[in-house]
């Protein structure tokens, strides 16, 4: 493989770093080796008087912004039931400020020059017989032609589903806009299957890909653990030549979740697909 190709492409996801202000954001990233950023948006949103000269300062600093990322209202990631309960658009108690924030979210967006967009749109119901089917269907529906109208993709988090449902339901939803933002890891801590096979079924949506790694749960309806890039069950060597099998050449976002070292673990992120790739 190019391992100048595939280093060029890497990126940070700027909720890893967990930074309060937009100076420290662009400390860490210069600390991690990288001068691209998958940018949270949702702190532009909420502190506008913090965050606003973000995007400046990041292009002051030579580091480009490759795509966004929102959260949705009230989510509960502390066990997979309570985020099956209260994750992405499904809940209907935050739906009506969810879609507030979304359209807010566009306009910021379009304003950064941003081409991607990604989210976790919650739990997709595996069958159209359903009772939220139709209602999810039609809110994912309205967020994607929310984006689609100033010419934004967006890209669905992989992981709360198997790759057969993912890909079932965005033959449904039929968006030209609408992706997949595929993480490995998260497949492997929603325990929904192998995450090589995944990537070939999600192939054709595929828009952006995040680098972290994972081991599985041994107690079935619990999270697995997130580790360090390198540590976990992700086959990357596999992983990467899938990419290339399926023609995939957009961004590697590195994403960090877990741990108080998280320049340090990025950074062995990027080691690790600078060693994989040569």
């Amino acid at each position: 493989m190019n391992t100048n190709a595939l280093t060029q492409r890497l990126a940070v996801c700027s909720w890893s770093l967990q930074s309060e202000t937009p100076q420290e954001l662009v400390a860490r990233l210069e600390a991690t080796g990288i001068r691209r950023v998958q940018l949270a948006l949702d702190p532009l949103r909420e502190a506008p008087d913090v965050w606003r000269n973000a995007p400046e300062l990041l292009r002051q600093n030579n580091i480009s912004i490759v795509s966004g990322m929102f959260g949705c209202l009230g989510e509960d990631y502390s066990t997979l039931e309570t985020i099956r309960l209260t994750g992405g658009l499904a809940p209907d108690a935050t739906w009506e400020q969810n879609w507030k924030n979304i359209q807010i979210t566009t306009a910021l967006a379009q304003k950064l020059g941003l081409k991607l967009v990604t989210f976790h749109a919650g739990f997709l119901p595996h069958e159209e017989s359903d009772p939220s089917f139709a209602k999810l269907k039609q809110r994912l529906i309205q967020v994607a032609d929310a984006f689609q109208a100033r010419g934004i993709a967006l890209g669905l988090e992989t992981g709360q589903e198997t790759a057969t449902v993912l890909s079932d339901f965005l033959t449904k939803l039929n968006r030209p806009n609408l992706g997949v933002n595929f993480d490995p890891a998260n497949m492997i801590l929603y325990d929904k299957g192998n995450p090589i096979e995944a990537l070939r079924t999600l192939g054709p949506w595929i828009r952006q890909v995040h680098i972290k790694d994972a081991v599985r749960t041994s107690t079935p309806g619990t999270w697995g653990d997130e580790v360090v890039a390198g540590m976990g069950e992700v086959d990357w060597a596999a992983f990467f030549a899938t990419l290339k099998e399926i023609g995939f050449a957009g961004d590697l976002c590195i994403e960090r979740e877990a741990g108080m070292n998280r320049v340090e673990d990025i950074r062995k992120a990027r080691e690790l697909v600078e060693k994989i790739s040569t």
